[in-house]
């Protein structure tokens, strides 16, 4: 079920995730935010693929290469990033929230960890926020309290997710 009408097919974002070096550009540029220099990239890829920063030049300069001829245009096409290529910088579109959807584990109940994460967070802080101001039943209980059970809470959620991390197959996570 597609939300957007213009939401990427899943055959296209398994297609752009074929690819380590689109996958690792992709997480790259969603961890830097804004405009990235193809050079800057194609480092932070080689220093990654070799485990050596900074990666051996030869490496820098295929990454490089297959960057700039080949995947930025296509994530480009597909309205995944916008890549410049006369300023050789790139920065992410629309579909890069699409395709990150997809790079991000998803738990039972169809949500990332991460938006779990997140309603817990804007949930704890409307609670505490009542309890402070005194608003009816919430104000009763001490905002101490709703704290302490939020981190409860959270601690929980955590637990639950590294247990399923290290105790379950990779195809179950």
């Amino acid at each position: 079920m597609q939300i957007r009408s213009d939401a990427l097919p899943e055959t296209v974002i398994h297609d752009v995730l074929s690819n380590s070096r689109r996958k690792h550009a992709l997480r790259e540029l969603r961890t830097r935010g804004g405009a990235i220099s193809v050079r800057e990239l194609s480092e932070a890829i080689a220093a990654d693929e070799t485990g050596t920063s900074p990666a051996p030049a030869c490496v820098r300069e295929s990454v490089y290469a297959s960057l700039h001829q080949t995947h930025l245009p296509r994530l480009h096409e597909l309205g995944v990033v916008e890549y410049d290529r006369g300023r050789k910088e790139v920065r992410t579109c629309q579909g890069a929230r699409d395709v990150g959807r997809y790079m991000e584990v998803v738990t039972g109940y169809g949500v990332t960890w991460t938006e779990l994460y997140q309603v817990l967070g804007v949930v704890t802080l409307l609670v505490v926020l009542a309890a402070q101001l005194e608003a009816p039943l919430v104000g009763t209980v001490d905002p101490i309290l709703w704290t302490s059970g939020a981190l409860a809470v959270f601690a929980a959620v955590t637990l639950v997710q590294l247990w399923r991390a290290f105790r379950l197959p990779a195809r179950f996570r």
